[in-house]
């Protein structure tokens, strides 16, 4: 009786990781995350300092609720700071 022909398998080999290393930011990356956190602090002084009349006086009690945003934004960019 012929014998069927034996199937050889090559062995698995790992597909090689690729690394490019740690990613960096860009050079803005730092100076418009700290520009977030001074205009947001800067917003909600003058806020209280002009007792409501400035940054934008027709947003009233919103301005801290802009300023605190600005600094939030800014809090955003810092958790992805490398």
């Amino acid at each position: 009786m012929p014998e069927s022909r034996i199937r050889r398998k090559s062995s698995y080999t790992a597909p090689t990781a690729k690394s490019t290393g740690p990613q960096q930011n860009g050079p803005l990356f730092l100076p418009i995350m700290l520009g977030l956190f001074i205009v947001g602090l800067a917003w909600i002084v003058v806020y209280y300092l002009t007792q409501g009349d400035y940054p934008i006086p027709s947003l009233g009690n919103w301005n801290l609720v802009a300023g605190f945003g600005v600094l939030i934004a800014g809090f955003v960019m810092a958790t992805r700071w490398k």
